[in-house]
């Protein structure tokens, strides 16, 4: 959530930052610049009154003394209590509509995000790796895959319906061989502390990331009177770890890595996209997420997707890194690199990771705070998460990228121990 008092000293910067987004916050700004003056009429206005009542016992006691009636005064006491009630019930109103009203505005982009409407004009950062040259037409994964015998979509459709999939033999075995090559590499070498946490969370957990209240409909909710959805990420219930605490700024940044099914609606996908395992209703990711103070943060975004980046250069697989455009970032963030794979079948880079800052976007909801040393005055985190990275699409590039004339897949060299020493996952013979 932005900063109300940033929004309210501010708002030319915020509306041109939110038009920058593609968005026309015109409307929704003159409402929380209303709220705001109506609020801070109301609120001097409670304080005086409060400075009457607070007062008003030493009068009560002066009248005695005088032998005074004290009726008047007393009398003078009740209403006040009353006005303070009123003006108090209107003030929580006026809060909550300003509340209501900055929930729903995204995060401001940083001053190094270039401008742009779309996807399109995202920029490149860098490039790592040559996409294959083959002698042969590559195969799309969702031919690979079940003529290889480990990926079924036709039973997974008719356990669960459409865009799930079902992995099985080397399939099901690579995948788990990815999560843990991904989890060691992150808590060995990147210095990340491994977390199970729960698959489910509640509102205020997904209120906390900004999930809710804008985005219910991509999620999964639990039937029944519970309070629980399927995490759509990990990022959910790693950061919200230490949702309404403050921290020790002595111990920032704090770095957390998780493997976890994801589950989302993703609603108003289409095309290709919706073909094989790029885009499913359930998959597997293994994530990143730190928290740290504010003067740190893009250093720690950096190296945050350059740990993403390092598990595509260990598997050699070609990928180029783009800086999204302020017409492509997502919702909480401030600034967000994906990470693109080649995919030969479609002769382009596609996402495997996005790796954003949100600054102290999520902190404010989730209301996460450090003391700069220990000490002093709280102020908000900023939060970091990505990708690190997710497992259906890497193991998508692996068997395209890896593919060989004969229908075989070369099992990349650093994922090999975790496949006891497999080299290569072979087409399946044909039975009469």
């Amino acid at each position: 959530m932005l900063d109300p008092t940033f929004v309210r000293d501010n708002i030319d910067v915020v509306r041109t930052g939110l038009k920058n987004r593609g968005l026309d916050p015109d409307k929704a700004l003159e409402a929380i610049a209303t709220l705001e003056t109506a609020r801070r009429r109301l609120i001097p206005e409670i304080e005086a009154l409060k400075r009457l009542q607070n007062t008003s016992g030493d009068e009560i006691a002066r009248a005695k003394r005088q032998g005074h009636d004290t009726g008047p005064v007393q009398e003078a006491n009740r209403t006040r209590a009353q006005q303070i009630k009123q003006l108090g019930i209107q003030l929580d109103s006026i809060e909550h509509q300003r509340e209501t009203a900055l929930v729903v505005l995204p995060n401001l982009p940083h001053e190094s995000v270039p401008p742009g409407k779309s996807a399109a004009e995202n920029v490149e950062v860098r490039r790592h790796g040559d996409p294959p040259k083959f002698d042969f037409d590559p195969q799309p994964h969702w031919d690979l895959g079940p003529a290889l015998g480990i990926i079924d979509f036709e039973r997974a459709t008719r356990i669960a319906g459409a865009r799930f999939s079902v992995l099985s033999g080397a399939g099901a075995r690579m995948a788990r061989a990815l999560i843990n090559f991904m989890l060691d590499m992150h808590t060995r070498e990147h210095g990340y502390r491994e977390i199970e946490p729960p698959f489910l969370a509640n509102t205020a957990t997904l209120f906390g990331t900004g999930q809710l209240p804008k985005f219910e409909q991509d999620l999964f909710k639990i039937a029944g009177d519970w309070d629980l959805y399927l995490v759509p990420t990990a990022e959910v219930p790693l950061t919200n770890l230490h949702r309404g605490e403050i921290l020790d700024g002595r111990e920032l940044p704090i770095r957390y890595t998780a493997y976890t099914p994801c589950f989302r609606s993703e609603a108003g996908s289409y095309g290709q996209d919706v073909r094989g395992l790029i885009r499913q209703h359930q998959f597997d990711k293994v994530e990143l997420v730190a928290l740290t103070t504010p003067e740190h943060s893009y250093e720690e975004l950096e190296r945050l997707t350059a740990n993403a980046e390092q598990v595509l250069k260990r598997l050699e697989l070609p990928y180029r890194t783009m800086m999204l455009c302020t017409g492509d970032l997502g919702f909480a963030a401030a600034k967000t690199y994906d990470i693109e794979v080649w995919l030969p079948s479609q002769n382009t880079y596609r996402e495997i990771s996005s790796c954003s800052n949100t600054e102290s976007f999520q902190a404010r909801r989730a209301n996460i705070k450090f003391r700069p040393n220990g000490s002093g005055k709280a102020e908000f985190v900023h939060t970091l998460n990505g990708s690190g990275l997710a497992v259906g699409r890497t193991l998508i590039a692996i068997l395209e990228n890896y593919q060989q004339k004969d229908g075989s897949v070369t099992v990349p060299p650093a994922l090999r121990p975790y496949m006891d020493g497999r080299e290569v996952i072979e087409r399946r013979p044909v039975t009469s």
